[in-house]
Parts: structure tokens; sequence; C-alpha cells
């Protein structure tokens, strides 16, 4: 196994790019394997490291199915109800509150009437 390149920061040779960056351009790496990495060294800690792939070699995105949106509306709204009260909160509930805020402080609406 050869090892693969690693280049510094902003560095890359043209051609190269991430995953985010290949989503952004409507792309996907599409089964090719890594063909360098890139790091950004920090202070005191381990660098970032992020995987480089051809955009030549890259595959379109493949389009959102009905299904696959049904889905998404489930999960979204799934985020969105309160397990305690059973309603839609109007948005995702904390997950260190587990439910929406007037069941998760009851005694702060009262006070507020």
């Amino acid at each position: 196994m050869a090892a693969i390149p690693v280049y510094v920061w902003r560095l890359a040779p043209d051609g190269l790019a991430t995953r985010r960056q290949l989503r952004a351009q409507g792309l996907r790496p599409g089964g090719q394997d890594v063909v360098a990495q890139i790091e950004r060294p920090r202070r005191r800690r381990p660098p970032i490291v992020a995987y480089l792939y051809e955009i030549e070699r890259a595959k379109p995105v493949r389009p959102m199915t009905p299904a696959k949106w049904a889905a998404l509306g489930k999960a979204n709204a799934a985020r969105r109800t309160c397990p305690q009260c059973r309603t839609d909160a109007g948005y995702v509930i904390p997950l260190s509150l587990g439910m929406c805020v007037p069941c998760a402080f009851p005694d702060d609406e009262q006070r507020a009437a």
C-alpha cells in the first residue's frame, strides 16, 4: 500500500477537492479512493485532516426521490414534536431538555400569566 500525499492547508493542487467542495459543485466522490489529504495545523492539538478526491472522476449527486423527501419530512416533524404533550413545538426540541420549553418549565408559564 502506497502512502498518499499530504498537503499543507490551502496548498493543494488544482483538480482536487474535499467532500464538501464536491457537494457544493453538485458532485460526489462516486466510489473513488482518496487521492491525497490536506492538513490544517492547530496549536497544541493534532491537525485537522481532510481527504481530497479528483474532481474529474467525481459523479453527479443522486437526486432525492419522493420517498426520501417523505422520510426527511417525517424525521423533521418527529424532532419538533414534544414527547410530553404531543404537540408540534414549531422548533427543534433541544436534546438537553427532551421536551418543549413549556413542558420543561411549567412554573415560568404560570408566573408570566
